[in-house]
């Protein structure tokens, strides 16, 4: 028994299918993004931006800052290690990437969930009299 008109037409179905939903999980999807793009001593916004157990990201620069105790920031790429996706959230003391769940810790970026096995790049920031910059 040979390949049938069925079978060619069921499995170009499941390709028309599967390939696209694969291609967004790869590094080429609209979200994907190099590493941080911020100069030494870019201004990055106010450090009353940043709050305190929490965080803000830089979308233009790649960058997320967080405030893990008052006055302590610090500063990470805003590229998931998993799969290049900008992270978009920061909350209940992690840093999240909604593109496949994984979540990092404000205090130092290592993965607190997967399916990053990575932890976020460091970024060196410093406040500079109320603004944040990169060191």
């Amino acid at each position: 028994m040979g390949i049938t008109r069925r079978t060619t037409l069921a499995g170009a179905a499941a390709t028309g299918v599967g390939v696209p939903l694969l291609a967004a999980c790869g590094k080429g999807g609209s979200n994907a993004s190099a590493g941080p793009t911020a100069a030494a001593g870019e201004k990055l916004g106010p450090a009353s931006d940043v709050p305190v157990g929490g965080g803000t990201i830089y979308a233009d620069q790649r960058i997320v800052v967080t405030q893990p105790s008052q006055g302590t920031f610090e500063g990470f790429s805003a590229v998931c290690t998993h799969q290049g996706c900008l992270v978009s959230t920061v909350s209940d003391g992690t840093i999240n990437c909604t593109c496949h769940g994984s979540k990092f810790s404000i205090q130092d970026g290592s993965v607190e969930h997967g399916p990053a096995t990575s932890p976020l790049s460091r970024v060196e920031v410093k406040d500079d009299g109320g603004q944040i910059t990169t060191a």
